[in-house]
């Protein structure tokens, strides 16, 4: 019989958030182990609960969402999102130009689909979420990584930004705040990107999932706000800032000169009939979410607990011997590095599944976030302050005994 082969088209495609370490982790639960898991920003599992008003306007509403709604939202939902981003200082958004969806990585998936015809280039950031790499190489694409300098704080590389513009590029990806190394970027290096964009005709695709998510009373500048001569679609959602990652519930804005993107909008609304509109129940909790109490305000301010687990989490990793981190100043994440002479690491999965089965500790290699070298690694500081002291002595004492290892060989 003929072997059934997976589509080229997913030779670029990797999400080792959820890859072979966590499928050999499930194995290990199956067995009765316990695995501390600070390998996805799932925070629900944290005790980290959607806020009860929330609740309670899904759980109102419920009665009213067994039909499809309009492709692109229910009219409340849209509004809200409409007026949050008009406190952003984005410009002329109406409601035609939002798109609700099933949480921002479906938008991430239409948006590319419509804007990329096959061999198109999409710079993306490196390292990257591992979706919009995915994403753009579904869509039929090339995803083209521009350098983010850990050496200038993880800051986008312009110079090698700009050097990998071509006559096939059609846009700039920027995650802002960052993941996975939870930088937030200043006004000046926005505005620069927003230049290179300009100069070169490009669609600037923003994800911006983790803007109420900030340490350190740092200010987040929505990107949409700096332009209005630059088509930009701005990405966000519920999942993190509103703790609601199982709602699925997120939105896509265009802002910009739309009159330039006629067929391109055209193509967004196609894409969206086709899927139906997304899940209603979701969707209802999108007002009440924008417009209430922004109780994640409480969890990042000094003393708070998402505070408190990132001040924690940096200071016992960068401990370590031969392990150093840029302090991140937002979102759930840090991406340390692991110095190459003190841990030669040939394959960083290898590895950190190796640290899996010895520590019972989860956690992403850098190469699953598209970075070339085999030194770096996520982790998400989610887990409660007992369990995170557990999990980087476990972390510590296993790479103490690699240093030994290689001292006795």
């Amino acid at each position: 019989m003929k072997v059934i082969q997976k589509s080229a088209k997913l030779a670029n495609v990797l999400y080792d958030v959820r890859g072979p370490i966590v499928d050999a982790a499930r194995q290990m639960e199956d067995e009765g182990q316990k695995i501390i898991k600070l390998n996805i920003g799932n925070m629900a599992p944290f005790g980290f609960d959607a806020p009860e008003e929330i609740q309670q306007d899904m759980i109102r509403n419920l009665p009213d969402s067994a039909g499809y709604s309009d492709s692109k939202g229910i009219f409340a939902a849209r509004k809200a999102v409409m007026h949050y981003t008009q406190q952003l200082g984005i410009q002329g958004v109406t409601l035609e130009d939002i798109y609700l969806g099933n949480g921002a990585s479906e938008l991430i998936v239409m948006a590319t689909n419509a804007l990329l015809n096959d061999g198109d280039e999409l710079l993306v950031p490196m390292p990257d979420y591992p979706l919009w790499t995915a994403a753009t190489s579904l869509s039929g694409g090339k995803p083209v990584h521009y350098k983010c300098d850990e050496d200038n704080g993880w800051l986008p590389d312009l110079a090698d930004m700009r050097a990998k513009i071509t006559l096939r590029t059609r846009g700039i990806v920027v995650i802002n705040p960052n993941n996975p190394t939870g930088v937030l970027y200043p006004d000046a290096v926005l505005r620069d990107i927003v230049q290179l964009a300009r100069e070169h005709d490009l669609v600037l695709l923003v994800d911006e999932v983790y803007d109420k998510v900030l340490y350190d009373d740092v200010k987040f500048t929505a990107m949409g706000s700096l332009s209005t001569d630059v088509l930009t679609l701005t990405f966000n959602s519920l999942s993190k800032a509103y703790r609601s990652c199982g709602y699925r519930a997120g939105w896509m804005v265009l802002s910009g000169p739309k009159h330039i993107a006629r067929d391109f909008i055209e193509g967004l609304n196609m894409l969206a009939n086709l899927k139906l509109g997304s899940n209603v129940p979701g969707q209802w909790a999108i007002q009440t979410a924008l417009g209430g109490h922004q109780s994640i305000n409480d969890l990042v301010k000094e003393g708070g607990r998402l505070r408190r687990q990132r001040d924690l989490a940096y200071e016992l990793i960068t401990a370590i011997p031969g392990v150093t981190c840029v302090k991140p100043q937002a979102a759930l994440y840090m991406f340390p590095r692991l110095d190459p002479q003190m841990y030669p690491i040939e394959d960083d999965r290898q590895f950190f599944m190796e640290l899996l089965r010895a520590t019972r500790v989860m956690l992403v290699q850098g190469s699953g976030f598209n970075y070339p070298d085999h030194q770096h690694f996520r982790i998400v500081f989610l887990p409660h302050e007992d369990d995170l002291r557990t999990a980087v002595s476990r972390i510590a004492q296993f790479l103490e005994n690699y240093r030994q290892r290689r001292k006795a060989a």
